[in-house]
């Protein structure tokens, strides 16, 4: 992988942390474009990483330089997992980046680094071509989506459900915070496919497509 952070400090402890669970990181870098430069060179290299970790606000100008060097590298690689990093909920580059292909999307606050176990998932997830959205950042979007009249279809526990299911949560796990059966949340996960139109697709991750119905509504 590849760690995009301009905090030299913070850079060199996430490597060291996720080197230290058995993740490889072939190199950190300070910048966005640097970011791009070094992604395209170990492609060019027959190294390419299967993930990249970026700040959303990085140099020159500490606006957006993170999260358009990651939008640019989601086009120009698909296969490549892309976890975005970021200090407060920026409702537009989150439904940016979600805004392309759903597979190997991250968005995550910088306060879940601290919960060590849980950012090393997400990082695995997402690697692996899976979705892993930050519960502020879910709450924030589906709060201002435009497809009301589809949330109001669902019910406060299917709500529920949707926004664990974006944070990347399995049945099992949903069942398990939500203490109940994991029949009970296989019954919500198929009202929800079913409320908002979602057919049986060997090709699409119904899971992330019932996300992105609001995000892209």
């Amino acid at each position: 992988m590849v760690i995009a952070e301009d905090s030299v400090l913070l850079r060199e402890g996430l490597t060291r942390l996720l080197t230290d669970r058995g993740h490889v990181v072939v190199a950190g870098v300070g910048d966005g474009d640097a970011l791009v430069k070094t992604v395209v060179e170990l492609h060019e290299a027959g190294e390419a990483p299967d993930v990249v970790v970026a700040d959303v606000r990085m140099p020159p100008t500490h606006t957006d330089e993170g999260v358009r060097a990651a939008v640019e590298l989601r086009t120009r690689f698909p296969e490549l997992g892309v976890l975005v990093l970021s200090q407060y909920v920026e409702e537009q580059y989150a439904t940016e980046l979600l805004a392309g292909s759903s597979r190997g999307v991250g968005y995550l606050l910088k306060d879940r680094v601290a919960d060590v176990r849980e950012f090393v998932d997400a990082v695995a997830r997402v690697a692996a071509g899976g979705t892993a959205l930050d519960p502020e950042v879910v709450a924030q979007l589906l709060g201002r989506s435009r497809r009301q009249d589809v949330l109001a279809g669902l019910t406060p526990r299917e709500r529920e459900v949707l926004g664990l299911m974006a944070e990347g949560r399995t049945n099992s796990a949903i069942a398990a915070r939500l203490v109940v059966s994991g029949g009970a949340v296989e019954k919500h996960v198929s009202n929800i496919f079913l409320k908002l139109g979602l057919a049986q697709s060997d090709a699409d991750h119904r899971r992330v497509l019932a996300v992105l119905t609001y995000l892209n509504g």
